[in-house]
């Protein structure tokens, strides 16, 4: 019996997969969820072993409470420069703020990094160039986009970072425990997530700001997710938008795998 000549083999191979691109992926996933009206939607994806992102949506939102992250990030910055470990006091805030998202807990560590000027100082170093922190106290209006989020969270959860591990470890923890009834968003791709929502009434409309951010393992990924909302008519519209975005995200990851 002769065999196939390399040429011949060539001839009877299966065809490659084609290339799939995230992005594309993304948009087709989320074009079954636009949302409508005044609402605006803005999402934010990266796969923190390979490096591959994609995002939808663009634009400055209101952060809500989500900022609180980083305004972590500043404080434990700004201790390593200062040769220092958190106060107990600080600790004790930090985790009020991460784990139940106090106000309280945020506005004094918000005094302790030196409010905006603070905050922006960190995003400076941290490489988040969209992120603008609210000013005359308004934290939870800093504005930022999904993307500067995930620039953020990567330095959390990626692979080399500005923050000392220690610190990195501090946040994670806090962000794996949040609250009974706070664990929505993007949770919906991954129970086990680690993450931070925000939600925000406006005053002059009665429409809500509903974001959340946060790290997820999805069919064998570690990724980074942001997903941004304003415009939604209530807190739940928002909640159920934030996590049919965080689906569709999870649907787009999944299908790279399986034409990979």
């Amino acid at each position: 019996m002769s065999s196939a000549t390399p040429s011949q083999q060539a001839e009877t191979q299966a065809p490659a997969e084609p290339e799939v691109d995230l992005n594309d992926l993304l948009a087709t996933e989320l074009a079954q969820i636009a949302p409508t009206g005044d609402r605006q939607l803005s999402v934010a994806v990266m796969d923190l072993e390979s490096g591959e992102r994609a995002a939808s949506g663009s634009g400055q939102f209101d952060t809500a409470s989500v900022v609180k992250v980083d305004i972590l990030a500043a404080l434990l910055m700004q201790a390593r420069d200062e040769g220092r470990a958190l106060t107990r006091g600080e600790r004790t805030q930090a985790a009020s703020m991460i784990q139940n998202s106090d106000n309280t807990a945020t506005t004094a560590l918000w005094t302790t990094i030196g409010g905006a000027a603070g905050l922006d100082a960190a995003n400076q170093r941290l490489g988040l160039t969209d992120t603008t922190a609210g000013r005359n106290g308004n934290w939870g209006l800093t504005q930022t986009t999904a993307e500067d989020q995930l620039i953020l969270l990567d330095a959390i959860f990626g692979t080399e970072s500005i923050l000392a591990p220690a610190d990195r470890d501090f946040i994670e923890s806090l962000m794996e425990s949040v609250a009974p009834g706070q664990g929505w968003g993007v949770s919906a791709a991954d129970p086990g997530a680690a993450l931070k929502n925000g939600w925000l009434p406006r005053t002059a409309t009665g429409l809500w700001d509903i974001n959340s951010i946060g790290r997820v393992h999805v069919d064998g990924r570690d990724c980074v997710i942001a997903v941004l909302s304003d415009g939604n008519l209530t807190q739940a519209d928002g909640i159920a938008l934030v996590e049919a975005a965080t689906r569709a995200v999870a649907s787009a990851i999944k299908t790279t795998g399986r034409a990979s």
